[in-house]
């Protein structure tokens, strides 16, 4: 599918906030028409996007990566947006990290041509919608993790008949009682032996996620991704990548809080049989947000390589104001996400008039409402529209199907799909 296709889908009722009188245009037609956010006939709640927050965003990615000799596949679970994937490698990313198959299905009908899959795959019928795909297209790259001897006989049962290995990375945990991965380097070379006693799977390199090191600070940070890195040169030295193996070896790990800390040790990482591929997956990047990550990116660490910017604003009304102490929004855990920290009021906005949400606070979600303390003297009435900053993007998108993208005199110039 091109991403043509998606500017030729029709509006309607499947998709939140956009205008009742754009029914039945495309998706084409309506952006054509330019409407403004505020006056051309959106309807609350309505999450937008800022057009140059986003691509300061992007921008600033591509140079951070390139900067610090970094390959770039950020994770695409976060947006599940095909067009901003688009944009991404466009903004010289090597690829799309995903986490489960449907994404990977999403991504490459959509054209991605290289997917870091950053989780162990041992369902038969994905392993062979993926083998076919490997098997008709000579360009298709796919790279996921292995942790587990049983979960590399799964893989072999399933892939027998392919035409070409599947590459694999043994995934290293982040430390005793972390998510998945594997816990000591005695059955790493274990779990790699497996692989190499296989036809059908292919070692390419070693893999984790640090976000996941217990207690997460600096130094254990570094300390695990030294590890990491130790294990790829023990791999090497071991000749675990032989002459029929990669033309690189890949060494991966770089969620959204620690990258400064990946590019750090990435950069120590000694010379190897085979040029290395550094592969950072940070995915939050491109929207930020106004609540945990922007608490926790690095740029508050090493301001001198920039800073991002939060890119999404939800956008409710105030539908009722029953004492002065208090107030609700009609946007509720439908629309934002809260599982890392409610939204935040940001602004109000009273006919062309808008300004700093003083004294406004969220301090619950309903399924429909957001619920209001105001303070003495907060200017908040019943029609107000009410801008809220959200925290974590990855819950935030989930939500909308059809995302407006504005300028900031509030022009629509785009609407991103998500398939989640």
């Amino acid at each position: 599918m091109s991403l043509a296709r998606l500017a030729e889908d029709r509006v309607d009722h499947r998709f939140k906030g956009l205008p009742p009188d754009a029914d039945g245009l495309s998706v084409a037609e309506l952006t054509a028409q330019r409407r403004n956010l505020f006056t051309g006939g959106f309807t609350t709640p309505v999450l937008a996007l800022s057009a140059e927050r986003l691509e300061h965003n992007l921008a600033l990615m591509e140079t951070y990566a390139a900067r610090h000799g970094l390959a770039f596949a950020p994770h695409g679970k976060t947006t599940m947006a095909p067009q901003l994937f688009r944009r991404q490698i466009e903004h010289g990313a090597w690829g799309i990290t995903l986490a489960v198959p449907h994404q990977v299905r999403v991504a490459r009908d959509f054209g991605i041509e290289r997917i870091f899959l950053a989780n162990e795959l041992v369902d038969p019928a994905a392993l062979k919608w993926i083998a076919g795909r490997l098997d008709t297209d000579p360009a298709f790259r796919f790279i996921c993790y292995v942790d587990s001897v049983r979960g590399v006989e799964l893989m072999d049962a399933a892939l027998q008949g392919a035409a070409r290995p599947l590459d694999v990375v043994v995934e290293l945990a982040a430390g005793e009682g972390a998510r998945t991965g594997v816990r000591t380097e005695a059955e790493c070379a274990a779990v790699a032996d497996a692989v190499a006693a296989t036809g059908t799977l292919r070692l390419v390199g070693v893999a984790g996620y640090e976000g996941e090191v217990p207690g997460a600070d600096p130094q254990r940070v570094h300390t695990w991704l030294r590890r990491l890195v130790a294990l790829a040169a023990d791999f090497d030295k071991a000749g675990r990548f032989t002459a029929a193996g990669p033309d690189e070896i890949v060494i991966s790990a770089g969620g959204s809080a620690w990258f400064d800390a990946v590019a750090d040790v990435f950069a120590e990482i000694p010379e190897l049989s085979r040029p290395v591929l550094k592969l950072l997956r940070s995915g939050a990047y491109v929207s930020h947000d106004d609540g945990h990550y922007r608490k926790v990116t690095p740029f508050n660490r090493i301001p001198e390589e920039g800073a991002l910017e939060p890119a999404f604003r939800l956008w409710t009304q105030v539908v009722s104001r029953p004492s002065p102490d208090q107030a609700f929004t009609n946007g509720g855990k439908r629309d934002a996400a809260y599982d890392l920290g409610l939204p935040v009021p940001l602004v109000v906005r009273r006919g062309d008039t808008e300004c700093p949400a003083t004294g406004i606070e969220v301090t619950a979600l309903s399924d429909q409402h957001a619920w209001l303390r105001t303070a003495p003297g907060a200017d908040l009435e019943v029609g107000d529209w009410l801008g809220l900053g959200l925290s974590h993007p990855c819950t935030s998108f989930d939500k909308w199907q059809l995302i407006p993208v504005a300028q900031a005199d509030g022009t629509v110039v785009e609407y991103i799909r998500t398939f989640f």
